[in-house]
């Protein structure tokens, strides 16, 4: 029962902010692209490298990490360690990230609760750390457009299990307007737009055109 005179125009506490959450980016290398049959790879890439500039937007804490670089996986995509120039690259020998003392450990310095996840294969390289995270307290967003698995079959069906454990979905452009959430926040407005731009898709030319035909504060 909702309790009238309680009611203000105030944020959910599950909302996303810069200040609640750190973003983490599992195995995006070239062998794990090359056995991905979820869905097309290029949006993949995009996707990542959006959510990668959207946290970058608002300097939320970001944790990058490989499998096996060096001996099978290959580097991380550079689109992504582009957007991360100085940020150190955690390498594992583990499926599970999470079983890598180096990688929780980064988590932990983030000081984050709410774990933002996205990474190659969803059913093995999120799907385990996403669990094993949960079993300890930690909330878990998974990132479907910006993961994907051996078939639309495992994609799928990795989400659904992370959902039954208690994870949320989203997608790479809900968690860039979910940390920005009020266009009137001059201090992102321009950044944002130029992250939509340059991966929104039909959106961003939307606001190519907002801006050529309203002006250039037309809002997203």
């Amino acid at each position: 029962m909702v309790n009238i005179a309680a009611v203000t125009a105030a944020p959910s506490p599950d909302l996303l902010t810069p200040d609640n959450c750190a973003v983490l980016f599992v195995d995006h290398q070239p062998q794990m692209f090359f056995g991905t049959g979820s869905g097309d790879r290029t949006a993949i890439v995009n996707s990542t490298v959006g959510l990668a500039k959207a946290a970058k937007v608002f300097d939320v804490p970001v944790v990058l990490s490989t499998v096996a670089a060096e001996s099978f996986s290959g580097p991380l995509m550079p689109q992504l360690a582009d957007v991360f120039p100085e940020q150190k690259i955690i390498d594992r020998s583990t499926m599970n990230a999470w079983e890598d003392v180096n990688f929780v450990e980064a988590v932990k310095a983030t000081g984050r609760e709410k774990l933002v996840i996205a990474g190659l294969w969803t059913e093995v390289c999120v799907v385990l750390p996403a669990l094993s995270a949960m079993a300890q307290g930690y909330e878990v967003y998974v990132v479907t457009d910006a993961s994907g698995g051996v078939s639309p079959q495992a994609h799928e069906h990795a989400v659904q299990r992370m959902i039954q454990a208690g994870a949320v979905p989203v997608t790479w452009v809900q968690v860039l307007l979910e940390l920005q959430r009020d266009w009137a926040r001059t201090g992102t407005y321009a950044a944002v737009g130029d992250v939509v731009k340059a991966h929104g898709g039909a959106y961003g030319l939307g606001m190519v055109y907002a801006q050529a035909v309203i002006g250039a504060h037309a809002a997203g």
